[in-house]
């Protein structure tokens, strides 16, 4: 059986697309069917992104495969999932992404060492196209170090 700290999604896209420039820590709300999807590493984060809805910070686009033991009790897929954060969290973030044209993005899925899912979100500026070139040469230098090192 598999740790419950062993289960770690990224979104491998938002640190190529995004400048992540502050990291938080959420919980989401969850189904009994998603739970235990994401305890089998069933999800994805890829195209998925953060909006408010009100004054409540919702998870969209985040697919979470169904349960293949879960009849008819199963879940919606890519439904939006709401996102706990604390209130002062919440007005910060979205004094933020109202006035400075920043987003959110979701960065890591994880099981915490309690057993609850927890979303790591990241407030995000886009890159351009120069931006992501750079990142490009900047991962095959490393790649090209790292080969040098083993030899």
């Amino acid at each position: 059986m598999k740790r419950k700290d062993s289960i770690r999604i990224k979104n491998k896209r938002a640190n190529f697309e995004y400048f992540l420039i502050e990291r938080l820590t959420a919980g989401i709300v969850l189904t009994g069917t998603e739970i235990k999807s994401i305890r089998e590493g069933k999800a994805s984060l890829a195209d998925s992104y953060c909006a408010f809805i009100g004054n409540e910070l919702f998870v969209k686009g985040m697919h979470i495969a169904e349960y293949t033991y879960g009849t008819y009790n199963n879940h919606d897929p890519k439904r939006d999932r709401k996102l706990l954060l604390t209130t002062r969290e919440l007005k910060k973030l979205h004094t933020k992404v109202k006035e400075k044209g920043l987003t959110i993005v979701p960065v890591v899925l994880f099981i915490n060492e309690k057993g609850l899912a927890k979303l790591e979100i990241a407030l995000a500026q886009g890159k351009h196209y120069f931006d992501k070139r750079e990142s490009l040469k900047e991962k095959d230098s490393k790649r090209e170090l790292e080969r040098l090192r083993n030899y």
